[in-house]
């Protein structure tokens, strides 16, 4: 069956993202900036500041935006951060943490692991233990919601016993920032990432990373990498407004916009409460048509929901996927060891109708 078919629009996508933007958003890309334009250094200002301010963290910490998906401004984060006679303790409960260990692995940077099941959080106790026993360590990263389940960390409880061991965190919170509020005056952070889609609904493109000033500037000379060296790029920025390398302008121009409708809807308040009803009425919904969630409901974080493979022998996956998609809703396949499962995002510029809509499409290709 064609889409066109069934639908007229673009899909609607329940996934991790890339996500569904809105009309506007789309709009801001129709322009063309240099890069060197004061006008565009001014919205490259204004992003940035408006990022600082998501985290209360005027007058104490820094944006530095840089090219690239999400992974490329952890990369950037871990190998600034994490100087080479450091150590770094990274809390894995999924596929994200786990590329963490890679990008360690690919720099040679010193670390270790602590490592818990996918379908459970981060042991804040666990990590107590871990520090008092390893002096060695210098640094923690955590994930803030891992999207390989949609399981919320404890993020607060962890930096507070990283600060009390005297230890740096470093926080991933790629897929919940924007939706779940993180305090730099509560919690702790050397460095805390994210991107420009997910939760704050602009386009792929670039990722950024607040970070406490003196943190930052303490990392200088760290990065063994010329694009991804953060004190580099923010201390051009700092200079002349402008980006070392040519920056992703279309992609700026509809965060900015973004931002724009993030903080019409209420910041992180607004934002977050649109998703958490987005989560609820699938959640109930898709309980109500015989399909079961990999987590409890006080572990799943309002950003993507797993979902367990039906048994009976006649569900085709692929089949259900296709017939979704035909009908203009596309999902996730999972990625977990600890069960056969498949995934559906609650994130983008979506609300509780297209929730609805999602359903009655489920039932009808469940019917088929």
């Amino acid at each position: 069956m064609n889409r066109s078919a069934v639908t007229d629009h673009d899909p609607w996508l329940l996934t991790p993202g890339p996500l569904t933007t809105s009309l506007t958003v789309k709009q801001a890309m129709l322009h063309d900036y240099g890069s060197r334009d004061a006008r565009f250094i001014e919205i490259n200002r204004r992003v940035r500041e408006r990022l600082v301010g998501i985290v209360s963290g005027q007058g104490s910490h820094e944006c530095v935006p840089l090219q690239g998906s999400g992974t490329f401004v952890v990369e950037a984060m871990l190998i600034n951060f994490v100087p080479r006679d450091g150590k770094l303790l990274i809390l894995v409960n999924g596929a994200y943490g786990q590329r963490m260990q890679k990008i360690c692995e690919y720099h040679a940077l010193a670390f270790e692991t602590l490592v818990f099941a996918e379908n459970e959080p981060v042991d804040p106790d666990a990590l107590a233990e871990r520090l008092a026993a390893d002096e060695s360590i210098s640094h923690v990263a955590v994930v803030h919601c891992e999207t390989t389940t949609g399981i919320l960390n404890p993020l607060k409880a962890v930096a507070d016993v990283t600060e009390s061991h005297g230890r740096a965190l470093l926080v991933d919170s790629m897929s919940a920032f924007g939706a779940l509020p993180v305090d730099s005056r509560e919690i702790r952070f050397d460095a805390l990432v994210a991107s420009s889609n997910k939760c704050l609904e602009g386009v792929p493109g670039m990722g950024f990373c607040l970070a406490e000033r003196g943190a930052l500037e303490a990392t200088r000379g760290n990065s063994d990498s010329l694009c991804l060296d953060l004190f580099e790029q923010w201390r051009g920025l700092e200079g002349n407004g402008q980006w070392r390398f040519t920056p992703p302008t279309h992609c700026i121009l509809a965060f900015d916009r973004a931002l724009d409708e993030f903080e019409a809807e209420g910041g992180v308040a607004g934002r977050g409460g649109r998703y958490r009803d987005n989560c609820r009425v699938l959640v109930d919904g898709m309980r109500a048509l015989g399909f079961e969630t990999l987590l409890p409901d006080e572990l799943q974080a309002p950003i993507i929901v797993t979902f367990l493979m039906p048994s009976d022998p006649d569900f085709e996956f692929q089949a259900f996927y296709d017939g979704l998609s035909e009908r203009g809703y596309v999902i996730y396949p999972g990625k977990l060891t600890v069960a056969e499962t498949f995934r559906m995002g609650c994130i983008g510029r979506l609300d509780a109708s297209h929730m609805r809509g999602a359903l009655d499409a489920v039932k009808a290709v469940l019917g088929r």
